[in-house]
């Protein structure tokens, strides 16, 4: 007797059985890197203090988590965004160093007056991070290029371009090290007392329910829905699909610019080329884990910022690389999106019937 196998999409996903996978893909992916972690050397009865403790519940530990998170929240919105209409942004990276230069620009040439322009150098960190996604939405929408090669192949010229100011025009004199000159002490974003955390965390908390409110309370957020489903349905539901999907893919491209630009005049005060690093794959991980929904983009980045800061301390004290901090990322990925699958698909077991 033989039978066929055959994968079936389930019609309708009930609420219980989405919950359910979400969270034991969320229990899988966290039990393997407790699992990679002892197997790497960690002393199974110090996981909890170093992986939680330290990071979140001890002053300094805590502040460190946050500052990092704020570059963290704005990438899970970036991928968001562009998920949101089936937009593949591999380049926030690229996004997030044209909005650094950006705003570095505008303290270099000294734009504007002193009392304002740490605000205009956010501004031009969010102008540069729209710019540079708008080169492959054009050539998609153009020619049918694919984001995923061109947003990926920009982030490369990005960096290049950056590595060129640093070793070339923009190198500070006075520094052996390629790095720009520091900002002037107006340009800084003002500190809030609690470690490094600075007035930045306001600006990622601001835009995470600006852009809640775009996706999930205004009409524009509904018709992006529908277009991120279907795009010949919105076309034939009289949406205007063009000005969705350019509003909302710049969108993207400008809250990874102004990650870049918070990272400047909050964090490193000069352009550096270790601005930014995995950010991209940061940032796709956030939005999955939190289902594309800006508000749970919140806490998905500060627990995710708590596993970047606990790797620190861990590759100090036990060794660890940074390619195992990585992996522990993609591991809860994967299984996140094992366990979706299983939730919306089912195995269909049909008896050949022969002939």
């Amino acid at each position: 007797m033989a039978f066929q196998f055959a994968l079936q999409r389930r019609v309708n996903t009930s609420f219980l059985r989405s919950s359910l996978t979400f969270s034991g893909g969320l229990l899988l992916g966290l039990l393997l890197c407790v699992a990679l972690l002892i197997q790497a050397g960690v002393p199974a009865d110090m996981l909890f203090d170093d992986l939680v403790w330290q990071v979140f519940f001890q002053a300094d530990g805590l502040a460190q988590t946050l500052t990092l998170s704020i570059p963290l929240i704005l990438a899970g919105l970036s991928a968001a965004l562009a998920l949101r209409v089936r937009f593949w942004n591999i380049g926030i990276e690229g996004q997030l160093w044209l909005g650094a230069i950006a705003a570095m620009a505008v303290s270099i040439y000294g734009v504007g007056s002193d009392s304002y322009r740490w605000a205009l150098m956010l501004v031009a960190a969010m102008a540069g991070g729209a710019l540079w996604i708008a080169v492959p939405l054009w050539l998609k929408e153009r020619f049918h290029a694919s984001e995923l090669v061109v947003t990926l192949l920009l982030s490369n010229v990005a960096f290049q371009l950056m590595l060129h100011l640093l070793f070339g025009a923009w190198r500070d004199p006075a520094q052996s090290f390629p790095i720009s000159p520091a900002i002037s002490e107006p340009e800084r974003l003002l500190k809030l007392g609690f470690g490094n955390l600075h007035t930045g965390l306001f600006a990622s908390i601001g835009m995470v329910f600006l852009i809640m409110w775009i996706m999930e309370r205004s009409r524009f957020g509904f018709q992006s829905r529908i277009l991120g489903s279907n795009r010949q349905v919105a076309e034939a539901s009289g949406i205007a699909v063009g000005t969705t999907l350019v509003v909302m893919v710049l969108l993207s491209g400008a809250m990874a610019g102004l990650a870049g630009g918070l990272l400047v005049a909050g964090t490193e005060y000069r352009l550096t080329q270790h601005l930014g690093w995995n950010m991209t794959f940061s940032g796709i991980v956030i939005a999955f884990i939190a289902r594309l929904r800006p508000f749970w983009v919140l806490p998905v980045a500060v627990v995710l910022a708590g596993v970047y800061n606990a790797g620190a301390s861990l590759k100090v004290f036990y060794g660890l690389t940074e390619a195992t901090v990585l992996l522990m990322q993609g591991i809860v990925l994967l299984s996140l999106l094992w366990c979706q699958f299983i939730a919306a698909f089912s195995i269909d077991r049909r008896q050949e019937v022969s002939v």
